[in-house]
């Protein structure tokens, strides 16, 4: 029986690897400057956290999450998103006390039962980062500028930002009558999901996949009239701090998010060529879900980059992504005859203390391994038969050059740290 990988999720091979490590090892880059410190929290968690802040009603507790019972019977789910975990992580260790301002990243995979698509797994993978304990509004600005910018880092030039606020709870919940009531005259045209949300939580009907649904929702009222002041204000502060910054944005009313815990801003970057109703990645404000998760009153904002998206994304760019070509310099060790086979062995084990050496098991001509170099991309090939072992020397050709010299075996170290390691070909 011949197996496959589960429907929806994908082998990342050696030849795409570089890519992701060269995405992820930027993200990394870019959020500690910010500030930013890793976290790692299991792909498993309690099922009951995902219902209570992601939302009962949401398509992703409803139909996407991924259940099951250990063998004592207690309920699990394969993490469907970031926040929910560093959040229940930041109460658990009580975080707050170590920084009052903390500023976390995450890289990873996340778990949906969602239909398979171009740049869509039921396995896909996310950078996130979650700013938790200040309200200010620059701290909004800053979040938004960082997902751009990691992004930019990706070489997705291409982006569009869209903002929304959906101000405090009091807010909310006047926009919520606002909703019910504006789709109450068009509940016939409603699909049945959104019919029963209509009861329990009109903004998810926002945030539906049906067409039908999306077409009714083009003319609902504004959220923005739907503003208490304090929100209204705390609004007007992140568009202008975004202003300042150079950030350029487009005002969406529809823009709800897929989950429930989110507060005032809102936010989502798409890319021109994967169409608007793909967004590479979003985010915003959970000012109430630390405290609604047992932990003291505390503000936060946060966003999350799918990576599948991102790297689509950058290839749609034309080059503009990180190379996946770029190579760490190397030593392909070419060894002929079988007189040279245990020094031969024995060096290249030596050497990879210093560097990345390849060496091939079996004894095949010079031209075959030199072919087989130049298909690694290696940047040096070093070249030890039985004639230069006699001498105690070996030959370095530079692949890219031609170019070849006579090292001897003894200066060998010196020649790589000096010549070769921390240089890169292209």
């Amino acid at each position: 029986m011949r197996y496959q990988a589960p429907r929806g999720t994908q082998d990342i091979l050696p030849g795409n690897v570089g890519e992701w490590q060269a995405f992820e090892a930027a993200a990394g880059t870019i959020l500690t400057r910010y500030g930013y410190r890793e976290i790692r929290t299991p792909v498993f968690e309690q099922k009951e956290l995902f219902q209570r802040t992601v939302g009962q009603e949401t398509d992703i507790v409803q139909k996407e999450m991924y259940c099951f019972k250990d063998r004592k019977e207690r309920e699990f789910a394969l993490r469907p998103e970031g926040t929910a975990p560093v959040i229940r992580s930041y109460i658990e260790n009580a975080l707050w006390k170590e920084r009052q301002f903390q500023k976390l990243y995450y890289i990873g995979p996340m778990f949906r039962y969602d239909r398979p698509q171009k740049g869509r797994y039921r396995q896909f993978h996310q950078v996130g980062a979650e700013a938790i304990g200040s309200l200010s509004p620059l701290v909004d600005a800053e979040v938004i500028a960082l997902m751009g910018e990691t992004l930019r880092a990706a070489g997705v030039k291409r982006t569009i930002l869209k903002l929304n606020s959906l101000g405090d709870r009091e807010s909310r919940n006047l926009y919520a009558v606002a909703l019910k009531e504006y789709f109450a005259l068009r509940e016939k045209a409603l699909c049945p999901d959104c019919r029963r949300r209509l009861d329990t939580n009109p903004l998810r009907i926002l945030d539906c996949k049906v067409p039908s649904c999306g077409e009714l929702s083009r003319d609902i009222p504004p959220m923005e009239g739907y503003l208490n002041e304090a929100s209204r204000t705390h609004y007007e502060q992140v568009r202008h701090w975004l202003e300042v910054l150079e950030v350029a944005y487009e005002k969406d009313k529809n823009l709800v998010r897929g989950l429930d815990y989110y507060t005032r801003t809102t936010f989502e970057y798409h890319h021109g060529e994967l169409g608007s109703s793909v967004a590479l990645g979003g985010g915003g404000r959970y000012d109430l879900l630390v405290e609604e998760c047992g932990g003291p009153d505390t503000p936060a904002i946060g966003f999350s980059l799918g990576t599948e998206r991102v790297l689509l994304a950058a290839s749609q760019d034309r080059g503009a992504g990180i190379s996946s070509g770029r190579k760490e310099s190397g030593i392909y060790l070419v060894w002929l005859g079988e007189g040279a086979l245990e020094t031969a062995f024995k060096l290249a084990n030596s050497l990879r203390r210093l560097i990345t050496v390849e060496m091939d098991p079996e004894n095949r001509s010079l031209k075959a391994q030199l072919r087989q170099a130049d298909k690694l991309g290696i940047s040096h090939v070093m070249i030890l038969g039985e004639q230069e072992l006699a001498e105690q020397q070996v030959q370095i050709k530079e692949m890219a050059t031609g170019s070849q010299e006579k090292i001897r075996l003894s200066e060998i170290e010196d020649y790589i740290n000096t010549r070769i390691k921390n240089t890169a070909v292209q």
